[in-house]
């Protein structure tokens, strides 16, 4: 039985989802060369409005930020307005639909902003390419300023500005999957010695300064973030990132956010400083809303919310195969295979 996962589920006093069902973010590089959303994006986002919240796809906050070809930006006026036709299309069919924020941090290219240099916690480079344009090998960052610091922060808040003016119900700031936030939070990234590394207050003092600026200007209620204490995508684990998160949370659980995100491809992982799965981990230090993510059909996720260890569900992939997934959970018809081919293409 599923059927937990259809009942309404309040993320605060001002938005109530209509279900527990979550449409991840995903990126699919589908934007123009001017980063801006298309109709064809608004489409897409619209056939899923039946999901309790849709989340977009990782969105940049500002050029430099970019690390794949045609994600789409929220810096520009062209941009805002691109975004504008999706949340329209979204709200139009009665659905819920957040922003993802964005800035890959060394995992950036300097090829798509014409640019020196990527900025990142410190000069720690990725020994690998860039996926679907492998001719592009990863640079070795420059260590981010004070000052710089700084203006990233405000241009993460400056990019949430800008969803407000786009329509959207809220954003999600993207602290995980080794981007440009979650670099701060792990040691493999950050070997800086000044206000930002070395202990658990310094690396998580990035992450905390842009949501509670971004709160500060658009509302708890409609601020969120992802964050992924195992470190697993372009980073390695160390067994001091646990103090790290250990020192977010309890931070994070006096604030008032509107959910907590976990950022993993598959929950069944197993992290050895954490003493199991994130999402345990995160469940034991954070008692508000968490988001599970990460391998789950309806049946595990519904099992997994009985049991408490979150209460959102996000699916990602089946979202992209079946544009009606909440229709055919409802009526028990049989879910289409994602395969990746699906990828070349929005339906």
């Amino acid at each position: 039985m599923t059927d937990n996962l259809f009942k309404p589920f309040a993320l605060n006093d001002s938005i109530q989802l209509k279900n527990r069902i979550v449409m991840a973010p995903l990126t699919r590089c589908m934007a123009d060369d001017n980063l801006v959303p298309t109709q064809a994006m608004a489409n897409y986002y619209a056939k899923r409005a039946d999901s309790g919240l849709i989340i977009t796809e990782a969105t940049i906050i500002r050029p430099d930020g970019q690390g794949y070809p045609n994600t789409p930006g929220i810096f520009s006026s062209e941009q805002i307005k691109g975004w504008r036709k999706v949340t329209q299309a979204v709200h139009d069919k009665g659905g819920k639909i957040f922003l993802q924020l964005w800035h890959t941090g060394r995992v950036a290219h300097p090829y798509f902003f014409d640019g020196e240099y990527v900025l990142a916690p410190s000069a720690e480079r990725i020994d690998d390419s860039v996926p679907r344009m492998r001719e592009l090998t990863y640079t070795t960052p420059k260590p981010a300023s004070i000052p710089e610091i700084q203006q990233l922060v405000q241009d993460y808040v400056q990019a949430a500005k800008n969803a407000m003016r786009a329509g959207f119900d809220g954003v999600e700031v993207h602290g995980a999957n080794g981007y440009l936030i979650d670099q701060f939070l792990h040691h493999d990234a950050n070997k800086r010695t000044d206000e930002y590394g070395q202990t658990p207050e310094n690396m998580s003092r990035f992450a905390l300064q842009i949501v509670d600026q971004i709160a500060q200007n658009i509302g708890w209620e409609k601020t969120a973030l992802r964050i992924s204490p195992g470190a697993y995508f372009n980073m390695t684990g160390d067994e001091r990132d646990r103090d790290v998160f250990e020192y977010l949370l309890a931070q994070l659980e006096k604030r008032n956010l509107a959910y907590l995100h976990m950022g993993l491809f598959d929950d069944s992982m197993k992290f050895d400083y954490l003493s199991g799965s994130a999402t345990d981990f995160v469940r034991k230090n954070y008692s508000k809303t968490l988001m599970g993510v990460g391998g789950y059909n309806a049946q595990t996720g519904s099992e997994a919310i009985e049991q408490n260890r979150f209460d959102l569900l996000a699916i990602g992939r089946p979202f992209i195969a079946n544009p009606d997934y909440i229709g055919k959970l409802q009526s028990g018809e049989t879910l289409t295979e994602y395969n990746d081919e699906m990828l070349a293409e929005l339906v």
